[in-house]
């Protein structure tokens, strides 16, 4: 957000003095070029009070532990960022500690082995570290007057407190902390991602609005909140401001994010903890693109998000291309009755979930009960998922909608069977196989990610 907020006018001394360093054994790459950064949420409590942890709504726990992982590319000329998140429950190999999940990397042996675990795991070269103590991104939402979000589904997290009906919000600091750090749905840690992937798009595009970048006062607010939220490598404490005036022109249609792509979101490891297993394949393939300096996102490609969740007049409907690269058990439908045959929307999302796909609410009707074929609606940067739907769904129509927040399913009278599908990639060649076009990564700008009002 700092750096994509071009502000240029601060002197030097201000930020280094401002922001603290931490020896990450990070490759440095200079202030120009193709660079990636790891960006890790800490969870720190130690000097919270009895009062803020009871506001909180946080335990007793001492120490650090992470919660957040993402890769921060920057393209060759700075003109694109790509951000892909690491769920931290990912089953992977830590250096010297054997396996466990890639957050106990942070806990294990501080900056430096989480370094060295995400080198490993996703073969970049990582040439700085950003380190965020989530806690403290309470100040940076109240500075900028806090955050527009929407929910596509009820959110009741008892432990934070927090309970949201589907709708457009706009939260304060403590309830946008818990927006972002709640597992209470369906999809627990990998909703989690959406919704922090969300929020950050929501604060850069209120980073750079003229609001904020006009306003001396909510403008040094805001920069002071970031200051003293993160610490930074040696090298990027130096060069930060440096940096900056590079990404003037950078947008939200700039930014990009995606998420690791999984083969299993059950993977019961052999400690007795639940994980996740990536798709190495799809991996592989992601991080060659991201090394390679290549988008993850059509320049064309525009949206916003709204969680109303109603058809759009004008749906363009695409063809399916054969090419898998997103398990069932990862994707979460909503089943809609678009017939006047009672039940059949019970029986489809029954049929949904022996398939392994997650179909967290009960079906509902369309307000047309005259759908003669099945329909399945996606939004923008979706179409992964969307295709894993009709492959299980055979002759069902894809029907690509920027209004819709998630992946629908709109039963009609014909097509509206359900077969098992199978997401693998293939193991034990010694060469892996060329990555397809249907294989390509997908990601959304953070564009895509605001909410409409």
């Amino acid at each position: 957000m700092l750096i994509g907020s071009g502000v240029t006018w601060l002197a030097q001394n201000y930020a280094f003095n401002q922001i603290e360093s931490v020896e990450a054994g990070t490759s440095d790459a200079g202030s120009r070029g193709a660079m990636n950064i790891l960006l890790v949420g800490v969870d720190r409590r130690d000097d919270l009070s009895r009062r803020q942890q009871n506001q909180l709504h946080l335990g007793r726990d001492v120490g650090e532990r992470t919660d957040t992982m993402m890769v921060i590319h920057l393209s060759e000329d700075h003109s694109k960022v790509t951000v892909v998140s690491l769920p931290r429950d990912t089953w992977t190999t830590v250096p010297g500690k054997g396996e466990h999940k890639i957050n106990a990397a942070y806990q294990f042996g501080g900056a430096k082995l989480a370094v060295k675990t995400v080198e490993q795991a996703t073969g970049l070269r990582i040439n700085h570290y950003i380190e965020v103590n989530v806690l403290g991104f309470i100040g940076v939402v109240e500075s900028l007057g806090g955050v527009t979000v929407c929910t596509p589904v009820t959110i009741d997290d008892p432990k934070t407190k927090l309970n949201l009906q589907p709708g457009t919000y706009t939260l304060d600091g403590v309830n946008a902390l818990a927006y972002a750090r709640t597992r209470a749905t369906a999809r627990s840690d990998l909703d989690r991602i959406d919704r922090q992937q969300q929020v950050i798009s929501a604060l850069l595009n209120k980073a750079l609005s003229g609001g904020t970048l006009a306003n001396p006062i909510r403008l040094k607010g805001f920069l002071d909140s970031t200051f003293r939220t993160i610490k930074v490598d040696p090298d990027l404490q130096k060069n930060l401001l440096g940096m900056v005036d590079q990404f003037k022109a950078v947008s939200t249609d700039d930014v990009s994010f995606a998420t690791v792509p999984l083969a299993d979101v059950n993977y019961q490891a052999p400690t007795g903890e639940s994980a996740v297993l990536w798709d190495k394949a799809a991996a592989r393939e992601l991080f060659r693109r991201i090394d390679a300096d290549q988008a993850l996102v059509k320049p064309s490609a525009k949206a916003s998000v709204s969680p109303s969740g109603s058809p759009a007049a004008s749906a363009t409907p695409t063809t399916s291309p054969t090419a898998l690269t997103i398990a069932p058990a990862r994707i979460s439908v909503k089943v809609l009755n678009g017939t006047s045959v009672t039940g059949l929307g019970a029986t489809t999302k029954a049929r949904l979930v022996e398939a392994g796909f997650m179909v967290p609410s009960t079906p509902g009707n369309t307000a047309r009960r005259d759908f003669a074929t099945t329909v399945i609606r996606y939004p923008p940067g979706r179409e992964d998922s969307a295709r894993t739907v009709a492959a299980a769904i055979p002759g069902a129509e894809l029907r690509e909608q920027p209004d819709v927040t998630g992946i629908e399913v709109v039963v009609g009278q014909q097509n509206h069977d359900v077969k098992k599908v199978t997401v693998a990639a293939p193991e034990g060649s010694a060469t892996p196989a060329a990555p397809t076009p249907q294989a390509t990564p997908t990601a959304r700008t953070a564009t895509q990610n605001i909410c409409k009002k």
